[in-house]
C-alpha cells in the first residue's frame, strides 16, 4: 500500500490516519494506514447473530456443525485447527463495526482491514498479555481454516460450496534492537459474502456493552434475542431454540442451562423465561394402576422479553427499542 503524503494546506479529517489515541496521533511513517481504534459500539451482522456459525466452546471443537430448520441450511466444517469458536467471534465483530463505522461516516470501505492487536483487546475486554497474543494468531487460523455452506443469500446473491470468514490473515512484526519481535499489526481481508451483506443489505445491529463478559451459550442466547425478537417477544419450543443456539450436547443439558440461565438474569436487555409444561396423563381406565415414570422429558417452550435498562435509557434518546444502523 502506498502512502499518500498529506497536504499541508488541507484542514485535518477524521479519517483512520489522522484518529488519536490516548492524545498521541498515529504514526504514518510505516506502509500502514490503519482502520482502528474503533470508536462507538460493537456491532454485527443480523444473520450472524440469528444463526448458529460458530462452535459454543473455549477448547478446539473438530466436529463440523450443521443447522437445517425451515429454510435455512448451515453446515461448518472444521480446519485442522478445529472449527471457529464463539471467542473467534469477537474478531469478526470488531471487523464487521470497523466497516460499519467507516460506513457510517460515508469513508469507501474494501475488504482488507488493518487494526492493531491492542485496540483489539481494548474493545473486547482481552487482557494484554503473551497468551493472548497467541491466542489471537490461533483464532485467526481457525477463522482463515473453518470452511461455511450456506444457502443465506447476503446482499441479494447467493452462493455455491464453502468460503471462510477470511481469505487472508496476517502478523506484521517488527524487531527491536535486541532482536525481540514485536506485532505491528493484524491485516485480514473480509469474505465476500459477510462483506456484501454489510455494505449492501446494512443489516447490522449494536450489542450490548456487557456481551464480552457473557458465556458462550449466554452469547448465543443475546444474540438471538437481539436479532429475532420483534415486537419485544419471542416465544420457541425448546429443541428449536437448541438447534438455533448451536447447542451440541443432549436436550436435557440445554434445558438445565437454560433454566439456570433464567434464574441467574443473566442476559442484558432480555428477560428469558422456560415454560415447562406438565406430562400428559396416560391413557386408559381410571382405575387401572399408574403406568411407570419414563425418562421422556416434558414439552417446554422458552419465552424472551425485551427488557431495556433503565439506567442506560436515561442517557439514551434513541427509540425505547433497540434499532438497526443504516436505516
Amino acid at each position: 500500500m502506498t502512502q499518500v503524503p498529506a497536504k499541508p494546506a488541507s484542514p485535518a479529517r477524521n479519517t483512520p490516519a489522522s484518529r488519536k489515541r490516548d492524545g498521541k496521533a498515529l504514526s504514518q511513517r510505516d506502509l500502514f494506514q490503519l482502520d482502528s481504534p474503533l470508536y462507538g459500539e460493537i456491532r454485527g451482522e443480523r444473520s450472524l447473530m440469528a444463526f448458529p456459525f460458530f462452535a459454543l466452546s473455549k477448547n478446539a471443537w473438530m466436529k463440523p456443525l450443521s443447522y437445517e430448520h425451515a429454510t435455512v441450511s448451515i453446515e461448518v466444517r472444521p480446519s485442522a485447527n478445529g472449527v471457529a469458536t464463539i471467542y473467534d467471534k469477537e474478531i469478526v465483530l470488531y471487523i464487521a463495526s470497523l466497516m460499519a463505522a467507516k460506513l457510517e461516516a460515508g469513508e469507501d470501505v474494501a475488504q482488507d482491514f488493518i487494526f492493531t492487536a491492542h485496540d483489539l483487546f481494548s474493545v473486547t475486554g482481552s487482557n494484554h498479555s503473551a497468551r493472548s497474543y497467541q491466542r489471537l494468531s490461533e483464532a485467526l487460523e481457525r477463522l482463515q481454516g473453518t470452511q461455511i455452506k450456506t444457502n443465506i443469500e447476503a446482499g441479494g446473491e447467493g452462493e455455491e460450496g464453502f468460503f471462510s470468514w477470511l481469505s487472508e490473515a496476517r502478523l506484521h512484526y517488527s524487531k527491536t534492537k535486541t532482536g525481540e519481535r514485536r506485532l505491528k499489526a493484524v491485516k485480514v481481508r473480509l469474505c465476500d459474502w459477510l462483506f456484501r451483506a454489510i455494505l449492501r443489505d446494512r443489516q447490522v445491529l449494536n450489542y450490548a456493552a456487557t456481551y464480552f463478559q457473557l458465556g458462550p451459550i449466554e452469547r448465543r442466547i443475546y444474540e438471538v434475542a437481539r436479532s429475532t425478537c420483534e415486537d419485544g417477544r419471542m416465544e420457541i419450543d425448546l429443541a428449536t431454540f437448541r438447534l438455533q443456539i448451536g447447542y451440541q450436547n443432549p436436550l436435557s443439558n440445554f434445558r438445565a442451562a437454560i433454566r439456570q440461565i433464567a434464574g441467574s438474569d443473566a442476559i442484558p436487555d432480555y428477560a428469558i423465561e422456560l415454560v415447562e409444561d406438565e406430562a400428559p396423563a396416560p391413557a386408559g381406565d381410571g382405575d387401572a394402576e399408574p403406568a411407570r415414570r419414563g425418562r421422556r422429558a416434558t414439552p417446554a417452550r422458552v419465552i424472551i422479553y425485551y427488557r431495556p435498562d433503565p439506567v442506560a435509557e436515561l442517557g439514551e434518546s434513541a427509540d425505547l427499542a433497540p434499532t438497526e444502523s443504516g436505516e
